[in-house]
């Protein structure tokens, strides 16, 4: 792909210019927890809330037309960005109420007693709570297909054993903690051949990657505005029309209904049955000026750029003696995340230490406490990487982290 203009791109980015209480100019290496926002996101926003902010689909004024017509028109922009139909797309609050809805609007409905869904051990707590909750309630069995220690990828013939009998399929498009891009489109591929829906966890894969739900196959895509430039408390789910029509409401009020009376109530059909209350109209509008934004570049060649990065800050960390790294950043398929840990220094402390020099770090577990086991280690550092960030913002952390581990450990 062509070189992106990192300079032009930074530009963009306001945040950029901060510099820390401490006096050191901000880096931000934890894009994995959300990304910063470029300026026409933020005008979007506080456009609408100067000019035209009203409640969108409920008045025949001015203001709600253009509220709800910008509230449908991020819809077309956002489904079209996707590769999905607008109809087949379900405003949520992000990934986790995508997945959430999965749960309860679908798998409540359509899975019994005894049925199964498989999940992988390196799923985010968003992609293992709802099914553990169903699995309370309803009775379904769920199986952990485990990962690779020596690879750090998914073992896919434990996957193809997993797949026996199952009825559900959910697995995350990219680790938040390793980086590694899952073989999804086999994955969608070996659970159609035995009949099994498909959720694919897409919050770490969009930022990385040109998602397209027609061309995928799978039955549900869940996805987060945030961690793509967008704002947060938005997100989407992407599905069949067929699912659709096989799911009920999860969350229940005003603006899903067709008629309410004190003898019961009926719901509107398609995606608007899920999508009560005041719709987050701000935040689409945002969420909208952040795939127009994106759009500008070749997903292929942020994904190259972020890589380079990664690969590179990956391979000169592993050369620091006492750092160990979790994953393989050189992996071509892995995207933007370095794990890592210190053996003397508490990942707490090292964290602390880094921000000191103006380097913004994820530490804990990820909400991913299952890979933390399977990995051996209670949390790990991590430095995640996205478009506007730089091999000379790397250098400059390199050297700091060299300096935390010889005089700390």
């Amino acid at each position: 792909g062509q070189m992106l203009d990192i300079k032009s791109i930074r530009a963009d980015f306001p945040i950029l210019d901060r510099v820390l209480p401490n006096g050191k100019k901000l880096v931000y290496f934890d894009n994995a927890a959300t990304s910063q926002k470029p300026q026409c996101v933020i005008d979007a926003m506080s456009n609408f809330y100067e000019n035209y902010n009203s409640n969108a689909h409920r008045a025949n004024h001015t203001l709600a037309d253009e509220a709800s017509s910008a509230l449908e028109n991020a819809r077309s922009q956002i489904s079209n960005f996707f590769g999905a139909k607008p109809e087949n797309m379900i405003y949520t609050s992000g990934a986790t109420e995508a997945i959430n809805l999965v749960s309860y609007g679908w798998a409540k409905n359509n899975l019994q007693y005894g049925d199964v869904i498989v999940i992988t051990e390196m799923e985010h707590h968003a992609d293992i709570v709802p099914w553990q909750e169903l699995s309370k309630e309803k009775g379904v069995e769920v199986r952990y297909v485990p990962i690779n220690n020596e690879t750090f990828t998914l073992d896919m013939e434990a996957f193809e054993i997993a797949l026996e009998g199952a009825s559900l399929v959910c697995v995350t498009h990219t680790s938040n903690v390793l980086g590694i891009r899952n073989p999804i489109e086999k994955i969608i591929e070996m659970s159609k051949e035995v009949g099994c829906k498909v959720l694919i966890d897409c919050a770490q894969g969009a930022p990385h990657e040109k998602i397209d739900f027609e061309n995928l196959g799978a039955d549900f895509l869940a996805i987060s505005a945030h961690k793509m430039a967008g704002p947060t408390g938005i997100g989407c789910l992407l599905t069949s029309t067929e699912r659709i029509q096989e799911m009920g409401p999860f969350m229940t009020g005003g603006s899903m209904i067709k008629t309410v009376t004190t003898n019961g109530s009926t719901f509107k059909d398609g995606h608007a049955m899920f999508e009560t209350g005041t719709p987050r109209i701000a935040e689409a509008i945002g969420w909208g000026a952040a795939v127009e934004w994106l759009d500008q570049f070749e997903m292929e060649d942020i994904h190259s750029h972020v890589h380079e990065i990664a690969a590179f800050a990956g391979n000169e960390m592993e050369k620091i003696p006492g750092i160990k790294i979790f994953g393989n950043p050189s992996n071509k398929d892995s995207s933007g995340a370095v794990s890592f840990l210190h053996d003397s220094i508490q990942s707490q402390d090292l964290a602390l230490l880094l921000d000191q020099g103006g380097y913004a770090v994820r530490t804990g577990h990820h909400c991913a406490q299952p890979l933390m086991d399977a990995l051996g280690v209670p949390s790990t550092n991590r430095a995640s990487f996205w478009i506007y960030n730089t091999k000379e913002e790397v250098d400059g952390f390199l050297e700091h982290l060299k300096y935390i581990c010889e005089r700390f450990s």
